[in-house]
C-alpha cells in the first residue's frame, strides 16, 4: 500500500492507497512534532481504517513547508522502515514545466496539475482553494503553462479579523443575499462573492489569453466545494485531487 502526504501551510493531508484511496486524514501543520510523534500519530490514524504499518510498502511526500520535513521523513523511516519519495525539482512527473523558473513551482501545484491532466485530460485549469487560492493552466500535451496565486479566502478573512478590532470571526458561507444588513452577513457576503467573482474572472481571463476557451476547470481544496457549487466556470470538484496526483507521480517515478 502507498502512504501519501500533502504537507500544506495549514494542514497535512494523508492518504492511503491500494489501487484506490482507502482512507484519508488531516492533521495540523502548525503544531510542532518530533519524528516519534509523527510516526505514532500516523500509525494510530491508519488503525482507524484497519490498516497496519506493516501493510505500507511505499511513501511519497509533497511539501511546501520545509521546516517540518526532517521530522516527518525521519518518523516515516523510523516507524515504517521506508525511505519516502519526495516531490521536488527533477522528479519524473510526466509534466513539462514552461514557467520562467520551474524550481519555484510548489510541489502541491505540480501534483494537482498531474492529477487533473491524468483524470480529465487537457487543456485543464486547476483551482486549489487552500492557504493561497491558485489557478494553474495545463495544455493538451501536459505542459504547465502558467499559474496565478492569490491569498486564500480564509487567509484574507484571518487578516481582516486580526487587523479590524471590532470584527469577530464568522463562518465562511454563502449568505442569503448580498444586500447585507448586519456585520456578520456583510463580511460573509464580501468573502463569498469576492472569492466567487475572483474565480470567475481569473478563469475567463486565463481562457481568453491562452486561447484555450474549451479548457476543463477542476477545483479542489477546503472551500472548493462551496465555490464550485455556485461557479459557472468550475465543472468538476475533486476533494482528493492532490492525493491522487501523489499516487500518479509515485507510480511514474518508481516504474521500471
Amino acid at each position: 500500500m502507498l502512504l501519501a502526504f500533502d504537507v500544506g501551510n495549514t494542514n497535512i493531508t494523508i492518504g492511503v492507497f491500494d489501487e484506490e484511496l482507502l482512507g484519508n486524514f488531516r492533521i495540523t501543520t502548525k503544531l510542532p512534532r518530533t519524528s516519534d510523534e509523527f510516526g505514532l500519530v500516523i500509525i494510530d490514524l491508519l488503525r482507524q481504517v484497519n490498516i497496519s504499518k506493516d501493510d505500507i510498502t511505499d511513501v511519497i511526500i509533497a511539501s511546501v513547508v520545509p521546516n517540518i520535513m526532517y521530522s516527518l521523513t525521519s518518523g516515516v523511516i523510523k516507524y515504517f522502515g521506508i525511505q519516502p519519495v519526495v516531490v521536488k525539482s527533477g522528479i519524473k512527473t510526466g509534466l513539462k514545466i514552461a514557467t520562467t523558473n520551474p524550481k519555484e513551482l510548489g510541489a502541491d501545484r505540480i501534483v494537482d496539475a498531474v492529477a487533473a491532466y491524468e483524470l480529465y485530460g487537457g487543456p485543464v485549469i486547476v483551482v486549489d482553494y487552500g492557504t493561497a487560492t491558485t489557478f494553474d493552466l495545463v495544455s493538451e500535451d501536459a505542459t504547465f503553462l502558467a499559474g496565478v496565486t492569490s491569498p486564500g479566502i480564509r487567509t484574507s478573512a484571518d487578516a481582516l479579523f486580526k487587523d479590524a478590532a471590532k470584527l469577530s470571526e464568522v463562518e465562511i458561507r454563502k449568505p442569503e443575499t448580498i444586500l447585507a444588513k448586519d456585520t456578520v452577513t456583510s463580511v460573509q457576503a464580501a468573502l463569498f462573492y469576492g472569492g466567487l467573482g475572483q474565480t470567475e474572472y481569473i478563469i475567463r481571463k486565463m481562457k481568453e489569453e491562452s486561447g484555450y476557451t474549451n479548457a476543463k476547470v477542476v477545483a479542489t481544496g477546503g472551500l472548493g466545494k462551496l465555490l464550485s457549487e455556485e461557479s459557472k466556470e468550475i465543472e468538476i470538484y475533486n476533494p482528493h485531487l492532490t492525493l491522487y496526483g501523489l499516487k500518479f507521480v509515485h507510480d511514474r517515478c518508481t516504474r521500471k
